[in-house]
């Protein structure tokens, strides 16, 4: 074994499957060798390697990213593995490529590497969803449907305003990420094993090459630090919970009982026994891996509890976690993104079920107080009882139970049969409604325009941070291809 040199003897196999990270260090490998390259460039131009030597390593890890990692021999983990390769490949010299570094700080960079480039594609799947979301809002807009809470019928609703509040949610989630991503893009290489190192090295050179946006200036806590892989386990968490709420209303919605929309066959399953039956399996997946999400973070958190400054090897079994939990975000975005995008909704159901368990008594007790005068308690008591009846309530019900409540007959106080007729419409009831943030239609086109221009800026966000990185890397390649071609 490589690092085991002449200080340790032999591992046995056990042992040594016991503390390697290779599956785990699948997500980090190219990023290893990025960090390899950019180390290296760094090395040269401090004058602390010589050229011929640079310039054969980073030849050797061109053809490894070429060939692929899985020409890699032995190794309890990735850097090892690509360390020997390079040795093996290039001689003693090989080893020159890590001066002034420890794996310590390499691997908190190449985890900030590959976390950076999932979060990426992440925050582009979540606008993605959001858009679709947007999009059917804004077609929608007249679609009365059912509001619930408690999962009984409450108030009538629009669809789009009902779907804009789960785009709202996602644009929370969306701005987390955004935050964290900046706390995420800082450059630990340089800080050694956690004192820094006596070598003259350039880390701003390292973290400029490799497309970060600073450093994490204390070297102790650059190594140590993994606070930032759980606030995106956190943020992740927060999204599949979105997710889930999403995933629980289309399985609510496509059952016989409610029957508002049906799954496209592409996001749906039947029984291995019941012909008959379509089952929203792709919802109920993303609802369980809400829960994959949410154990990620919690085991993060359990490992990352109490360990003392600086590194310790712990911090190994939270790289799975963090892959295991935004890897799950990630698909599940997909796929709600196709669910939600090819969903069919019976529009004449969601509009005849939107006055079902008079679910227009608000209105009538807001009508009252606006016509009448008379006290809102009073008014909610009235349609209180108006609510126990059987059937649409007339304007005789009305005053008989306005007079046993509250011995008024809203007939003689200006209450007439129009304003009942009204105030039992579930359209009047949404129109009505166009205060800031409300369901009427005019209110909701605003909220969708401030919405689509708000996804453009945040596209436009997201463009720009990848260009960033992107164009980083192809810099540094550029440097690595030159440095390498003067061998």
């Amino acid at each position: 074994m490589l690092l085991r040199g002449s200080r340790l003897g032999d591992i046995s196999g056990e042992v040594l499957n016991f503390i390697s990270s290779r599956d785990a260090d699948l997500w980090i490998a190219e990023a290893d060798v990025l960090v390899d390259m950019a180390h290296l460039l760094m090395l040269y131009e401090r004058g602390l390697i010589r050229r011929e030597d640079c310039a054969r390593i980073l030849t050797a890890l061109k053809e490894l990213l070429a060939e692929g990692f899985d020409v890699l021999g032995e190794g309890e983990d990735i850097h090892e593995a690509i360390e020997a390769y390079v040795i093996e490949r290039v001689g003693p010299a090989g080893g020159r490529m890590h001066t002034a570094r420890s794996r310590n700080d390499e691997v908190a960079t190449c985890i900030r590497i590959a976390l950076r480039e999932q979060m990426l594609g992440l925050m582009e799947e979540l606008i993605q969803l959001i858009d679709v979301l947007v999009q059917i809002a804004y077609d929608t807009r007249e679609r009365i449907i059912p509001g619930y809470t408690h999962l009984q019928h409450a108030q009538p609703t629009t669809l789009a305003h009902h779907l804009l509040a789960h785009a709202d949610a996602l644009i929370r989630d969306l701005e987390r990420f955004e935050d964290a991503y900046e706390r995420v893009n800082l450059s630990p290489l340089g800080a050694a094993a956690f004192a820094s190192t006596g070598f003259e090295i350039d880390r701003h050179m390292t973290c400029e090459l490799l497309g970060f946006s600073g450093i994490v200036e204390n070297s102790m806590d650059a190594v140590s630090g993994r606070d930032f892989a759980l606030e995106v386990l956190a943020d992740t968490s927060i999204l599949m919970i979105s997710l889930s709420r999403i995933a629980e209303e289309i399985i609510l919605w496509s059952t016989s009982e409610f029957g508002y929309v049906e799954v496209n066959d592409l996001f749906a399953s039947t029984s291995s026994i019941m012909p008959q039956k379509k089952n929203p399996d792709t919802a109920e997946l993303v609802r369980a891996k809400s829960g994959t999400a949410i154990g990620s973070l919690v085991g993060a958190l359990s490992i990352c509890k109490a360990l003392p400054m600086s590194y310790n090897r712990d911090m190994q079994e939270l790289t799975p976690h963090i892959w295991r939990g935004i890897g799950a975000a990630r698909s599940s975005l997909r796929v709600m993104r196709g669910c939600i995008s090819t969903l069919r909704f019976d529009f004449e159901r969601l509009e005849r079920s939107s006055t079902d368990g008079f679910t227009t008594a608000t209105e009538l007790a807001d009508s009252m107080v606006r016509i009448t005068g008379i006290p809102f308690r009073t008014a909610h008591q009235i349609v209180g009882r108006i609510a126990r009846l059987p059937g649409k309530p007339s304007m005789e019900d009305l005053d008989r139970i306005a007079m046993e409540v509250a011995n008024v007959r809203p007939s003689l106080m200006g209450f007439t049969a129009e304003d009942l007729e009204r105030a039992l419409d579930a359209r009047t009831n949404v129109a009505m409604r166009a205060r800031p943030g409300g369901p009427a239609p005019a209110e909701v086109s605003k909220m969708l325009d401030a919405r689509k221009e708000y996804l453009k800026s945040a596209s436009s966000r997201l463009r720009e941070r990848r260009s960033r990185v992107e164009s980083a890397i192809s810099h540094m390649m550029e440097l690595v291809d030159r440095t390498a071609c003067s061998s």
